[in-house]
């Protein structure tokens, strides 16, 4: 069956919008989707979706191709995918794609959304920093992400003081237990991300932090671009031998248990901030003298203990932490064409500043009491 461009327009074909325009986007564990069109007059003209996908009834795709045709250019990502799921029938069944990432190719066609390959990646290594500065670096890092200022970048955090980061949403008075921060000389931090709490000693866990701009995740979904941000961390991971997965929202575990999870906040300036903490040899019984984990909390985890919920990449992998943290930074060089680079002077002037004015103040630990 040959499937013909739908058309609008003049009907000679000439173009006042200059230009084919192609974007792709691989579906995370999924397919390829590819979206050609044309810009007349302001409007989509002559597309034509195509990939390695799978669609029933073959019907289906004229279906996706006449919803695209005629959209506005200017169009949101979520208004080109309702406008294909509301074209499709309901027997209609879409393998390994979706609305979203028709319209997330669609996206990328117009520039609106980049993908991994649009930008130079750098990588900062791990530097012992004060929790506090870690913390306020990633609220200074995004915006200088979003801002044009600096490369999309990965940092892996260092630190030495033994610490909590509670979410920007979590009750201090609900997750710590008092007792415990004072007997163990915990310093706790509030970041800017939602989430929940990270319980951090010296080399006790790993903890990165991507700094993107948001197209890179225009048109996926908030849930999707979790695994999508993280597929490199999966990919190094099956390099030293472990079979993570994602469990939603945002926990990384294997079948041993969870080993990490996943943060992320959106700034105004178009800067993205994903983060994730993964366990590498985790004291889960000060975890949890210092940590309040209550029961609704792992109600849905199908487990009745905190300890047994973490199970730090130290057992499952026997490497030492910087040989992890070196696969994973070698992973992602190699996937994206990453480069190194490090924590300019003022970018370090300007999250100790933002420690005095902001993270390092007992308002913002206390914002939510």
């Amino acid at each position: 069956m040959t499937f013909p461009p739908f058309e609008t327009g003049p009907a000679d074909g000439t173009h006042d919008g200059g230009g084919r325009r192609h974007g792709e986007y691989k579906v995370p564990g999924g397919k390829l989707v590819v979206v050609d069109f044309d810009v007349v007059g302001g409007h989509f003209a002559h597309v034509s979706v195509s990939g390695d996908f799978f669609l029933e009834p073959d019907e289906a795709l004229l279906d996706i191709n006449r919803a695209l045709t005629g959209l506005p250019e200017d169009t949101a990502a979520a208004e080109i995918s309702a406008a294909v799921t509301e074209a499709l029938t309901e027997d209609a069944v879409l393998f390994g794609f979706s609305a979203d990432a028709v319209a997330t190719a669609v996206r990328r066609a117009l520039a609106k959304a980049t993908g991994w390959g649009d930008h130079h990646w750098n990588v900062i290594a791990p530097s012992v920093l004060p929790t506090h500065v870690n913390v306020a670096l990633d609220e200074v890092l995004t915006e200088e992400v979003g801002a044009g200022r600096r490369n999309p970048t990965l940092r892996f955090w260092d630190w030495k003081e033994p610490s909590v980061v509670i979410g920007s949403f979590q009750s201090v008075r609900n997750e710590i237990h008092p007792d415990g921060v004072a007997r163990h000389g915990i310093t706790v931090v509030r970041r800017i991300s939602g989430g929940g709490a990270m319980f951090m000693e010296a080399g006790n866990c790993i903890t990165y932090s991507l700094y993107l701009p948001q197209t890179l995740v225009d048109g996926i979904s908030f849930a999707d671009s979790y695994a999508f941000l993280d597929a490199w961390v999966m990919a190094a991971l099956k390099k030293l031998g472990i079979a993570a997965f994602y469990v939603p929202l945002n926990d990384i575990a294997t079948e041993q248990g969870k080993i990490g999870g996943a943060a992320q906040k959106r700034l105004a300036n178009g800067g993205m901030l994903h983060h994730v903490t993964m366990s590498y040899d985790i004291d889960a019984d000060k975890m949890v003298e210092v940590l309040r984990i209550g029961k609704e909390k792992l109600s849905d985890k199908g487990t009745t203990s905190a300890k047994k919920r973490v199970d730090p990449l130290r057992r499952q992998t026997g490497l030492a932490r910087a040989e992890i943290v070196d696969a994973m930074m070698e992973v992602f060089s190699g996937r994206y064409g990453a480069t190194p680079s490090v924590i300019t002077e003022a970018e370090l002037a300007a999250a100790q500043d933002r420690v005095a004015a902001k993270f390092g103040t007992g308002e913002w630990l206390h914002r939510v009491p």
